[in-house]
């Protein structure tokens, strides 16, 4: 690892913060849907783009800059679980449920279509 490596990790990881907090409250502000529509998009779009970097086999600079840090920063499994734990304890089970099945199923598939695109693509 060299200070360039760093410094892309860095960047990135500074650009996808600042993106996930813009994506997520401009969402969740205009949504009065039952699931935290923001963190669910940035997540959702994450899996997607990490999965579409990783199909073309981009190089390690810009894997270092938009797959860890950009996508590590953008996407957000903390939150995620904070708010499924909430929606648990407040007994929505019904939210709980589909923001975990959403998450993870439809999290996946989209990884792996974006992997899928990403390998037409290298």
């Amino acid at each position: 690892m060299t200070a360039t490596h760093i410094l892309l990790v860095g960047i990135g990881g500074f650009l996808g913060s600042i993106a996930r907090y813009t994506v997520s409250k401009h969402l969740n502000n205009k949504s009065s849907w039952i699931l935290p529509i923001g963190t669910l998009t940035v997540n959702l779009l994450g899996s997607f783009l990490l999965g579409f970097i990783s199909g073309v086999k981009a190089d390690i600079m810009i894997v270092l800059l938009f797959g860890t840090g950009f996508m590590g920063a953008f996407t957000t499994f903390s939150t995620l679980k904070l708010e499924m734990t909430q929606m648990n304890v407040n007994n929505h089970k019904k939210g709980f449920f589909l923001y975990t099945v959403t998450t993870y199923v439809i999290g996946i598939f989209l990884a792996y279509v974006g992997y899928l695109i990403g390998n037409v693509y290298q």
